[in-house]
């Protein structure tokens, strides 16, 4: 954080109230109005946190004017190329990326903390046909905590290595689980010769009667795609961790909230919600058509993986996803017509100036669940990799939280309710209860 600039003034009810101004590392301002209601009353009013910095944060830059993304200052870019996930997941949790005396400590650490405990695996015999993978992974998270009881926060500190490695590893166990149990397969364990992505996949698709031959060109392509959705700074999520966090509530618990969040159609769940877009327009065959109806306003169609939330230009992410998409399907000669459909898609939008003029580029998740398909990933499945990616993010900023002088999130509200005055006489024909 830079020195402060100063302080800005607010005139309130004609009282000159000085606010401090804060800058960040990368030149970005901020007015300080925690102390705004003490002094003069009033509190801010900012639906859905569209322009609050709700804390500090050493983890996670974007700049969604120019379209940049920095893990703990180094370019997506640069860790896409440079590293792998498991990399980037030491990097996020500790703040440098590992040496390799490090990088094959952690490696050893998440594979002794791969197994999920015996007695849970008779949880998923519980959960209905069909229930959705995300939701039985928040379940199972939550369940954790019974399991492996000491997360708290004294605990964390001597323990905090061990806690996250058996996080990061175990989830990825328990989402192989839960799709072999939604397709009737045996549980395949996870081994001991193979890196993080290698096992994953193992997991997900060997088969006593199919044996999985495991591509290092796949590997590679899911270590790039955890690698993008790893951390985005203070998104839904991420904030739900934060928030929950604050209470102390313990590591899992507070995991199982963020994953809970991250189901939403809105959130994680948005590449599934691009896949069944494409399947919609590749069967009606008319692009233009859905982009017109993309354009009025009283259809309730909208182009799904476009826009978003902080950028303002080409998500950087999504640069990196469709260049590897394309060249990844035409190595392993996939043929997806929906990627025929995406491209289309695209090409209309951006030279559509209703699409240009309101900066609504293709985001990250435009082309995720094309690759995902091509992996053999199915796509109540998606939103599943989205958490396992996203992991190492929130427990960055599990730690960073805890580790700082935190008070419990606690945010204000303007009532807009009923007075006293227009809810007189509604008591009056109830008797007084004798408890």
């Amino acid at each position: 954080m830079n020195e402060s600039p100063g302080y800005v003034t607010l005139e309130v009810e004609g009282k000159a109230i000085k606010l401090p101004v804060v800058v960040g590392s990368e030149g970005e301002k901020a007015i300080d109005i925690a102390g705004l209601r003490r002094q003069t009353g009033y509190v801010t009013l900012d639906p859905s946190f569209m322009n609050t910095a709700a804390c500090y944060s050493q983890i996670t830059f974007v700049d969604g004017e120019r379209g940049i993304l920095r893990y703990r200052g180094i370019p997506i870019e640069e860790l896409v190329r440079k590293t792998m996930f498991v990399e980037v997941a030491y990097l996020l949790v500790h703040g440098e990326l590992p040496s390799e005396e490090q990088r094959r400590n952690f490696s050893t650490m998440l594979n002794l903390n791969s197994m999920l405990h015996e007695d849970m695996r008779h949880f998923f015999d519980h959960f209905p046909r069909g229930a959705h993978p995300m939701h039985i992974l928040s379940t199972m998270i939550n369940a954790l905590a019974a399991f492996y009881p000491n997360v708290d926060l004294k605990s964390m500190e001597d323990d905090i290595d061990v806690s996250t490695a058996r996080l990061i590893s175990i989830v990825r166990t328990m989402a192989a689980f839960a799709y072999k149990k939604s397709i009737g397969e045996p549980v395949v364990y996870p081994r001991h010769d193979l890196s993080y992505c290698a096992n994953f996949l193992n997991m997900m698709f060997d088969s006593p009667v199919r044996p999985y031959q495991i591509h290092p060109e796949a590997v590679r392509i899911l270590n790039i795609l955890f690698i993008l959705h790893a951390d985005h700074e203070q998104n839904c999520s991420t904030t739900a961790v934060r928030a929950i966090g604050s209470a102390q509530v313990n590591l899992y618990a507070t995991i199982s909230a963020g994953i809970s969040a991250l189901s939403g159609p809105l959130h994680g769940g948005a590449n599934q919600a691009v896949i069944e877009m494409l399947q919609m327009i590749h069967a009606d065959g008319d692009v233009k058509k859905f982009i017109r109806l993309a354009k009025d306003r009283n259809n309730p169609f909208r182009l799904m993986g476009f826009g978003h939330r902080v950028y303002k230009t080409y998500d950087p992410r999504a640069a990196i996803i469709k260049k590897e998409c394309d060249a990844y399907l035409e190595r392993i000669h996939y043929k997806d017509p929906l990627l025929d459909v995406a491209r289309e898609v695209e090409e209309a939008a951006l030279t559509d100036p209703y699409f240009v003029e309101r900066n609504l580029y293709p985001n990250v998740d435009f082309y995720t669940g094309i690759l995902y398909r091509a992996l053999g990933i199915p796509e109540n499945m998606f939103t599943v990799m989205f958490a396992l990616a996203r992991l190492p993010g929130w427990v960055a900023h599990w730690k960073e939280m805890i580790g700082g002088e935190t008070k419990i999130v606690r945010p204000r509200q303007i009532y807009i309710g009923k007075t006293p005055a227009e809810t007189a006489g509604v008591m009056e024909s109830r008797e007084l209860l004798i408890r």
